[in-house]
């Protein structure tokens, strides 16, 4: 059985973020959307609201669980039994930061991360930028699923 974990913090899930899943979606008969749960870090959204997101977004898809986790995402993988970590590449600078990490998870863990480039039309879009609109009391419509804009 071939299952990923695509980890994030998903503050909130993007159309960007969507995109990458359902194209991963013919790829791995298992995939983890996992919430990574940090104390010292700020969110906007608390995580039953992140949580719930996801659910909203991905309901009915049956090749898709949703949880949190602590700690590596390395030893998350191995306690899911998760050979694979996916991961989104918007950018170059996205390309040099993720590889750092994928060649270190593969060398302490086994753990191959699998790289999608995201479609021309979600390249731009990022969690910080939606964070930054909704501050601002902007649309973010056309940059999020349903289940955010309707927040």
């Amino acid at each position: 059985m071939k299952k990923a974990v695509f980890p994030g913090s998903f503050d909130p899930i993007t159309l960007g973020h969507c995109d990458i899943i359902k194209r991963a979606l013919p790829l791995f008969d298992e995939i983890v959307l996992a919430i990574g749960v940090n104390s010292s870090k700020k969110y906007m959204f608390s995580l039953e609201e992140r949580i719930a997101f996801l659910k909203e977004t991905f309901k009915g898809e049956s090749k898709i669980t949703i949880t949190k986790y602590q700690g590596l995402t390395v030893d998350f993988c191995k306690k899911e039994q998760a050979s694979f970590i996916l991961r989104g590449l918007r950018n170059p600078a996205d390309f040099e930061f993720e590889k750092a990490i994928a060649q270190t998870n593969r060398l302490i863990a086994g753990v191959d991360t699998v790289f999608l480039l995201t479609s021309a039309d979600t390249s731009y879009i990022s969690s910080s930028i939606v964070r930054d609109i909704l501050r601002n009391n902007g649309d973010v419509s056309l940059l999020v699923p349903d289940a955010v804009s309707k927040q």
